[in-house]
């Protein structure tokens, strides 16, 4: 009904195949830890805890190669909307509005993230621009929470180095 679906692994060998070969690769979580991991940031974003996710995250970003992060922001949007897309949430990177584009939208059932990046910026100027353009307007009339995430990307540490969050 609402265009939501929940993505799984058509087989065993692809699961086997994902949770051994990609999760690993990616993380610096061993195949055995892997499956709680990932279980844990889905109860999280499902749950609107931000703190927690936004920490999994950095974790995250701390056990990628150096070699593999470019210094763009949208490597960060990139990354994001992946790991968000393949948990099964509704993600929109560069989703329009009357005022402009949200870096990424993300939705689970009773919760909207709509989030802003910037590269060597700053949160609070991540955040400013979500409020100026006023992009949780589209999303005002309906029972979701949202939460307003401005988030700066540093390309000295190749992590997040600040984000604030606000409710809506």
């Amino acid at each position: 009904e609402f265009g939501l679906y929940k993505l799984g692994y058509p087989n065993a060998e692809v699961k086997e195949g994902f949770m051994r070969f990609l999760v690993p690769y990616y993380t610096a979580i061993d195949r055995v830890n892997a499956p709680f991991q990932i279980q844990r940031f889905v109860k999280e974003v499902r749950s609107g805890e931000c703190e927690s996710f936004i920490q999994r995250l950095k974790s995250f970003f701390a056990g990628t190669p150096y070699e593999m992060v470019k210094d763009l922001e949208n490597h960060y949007q990139n990354v994001l909307f992946i790991i968000c897309r393949l948990l099964g949430f509704y993600t929109h990177a560069e989703y329009h509005t009357s005022s402009g584009r949200i870096d990424l939208l993300v939705e689970s059932n009773d919760y909207r993230y709509v989030m802003e990046f910037k590269l060597d910026g700053t949160a609070e100027e991540a955040l400013g621009q979500i409020k100026s353009k006023d992009y949780s307007l589209p999303f005002a009339m309906d029972d979701k929470h949202t939460f307003l995430i401005g988030m700066n990307f540093s390309k000295a540490t190749r992590n997040i180095e600040k984000y604030v969050i606000e409710k809506r």
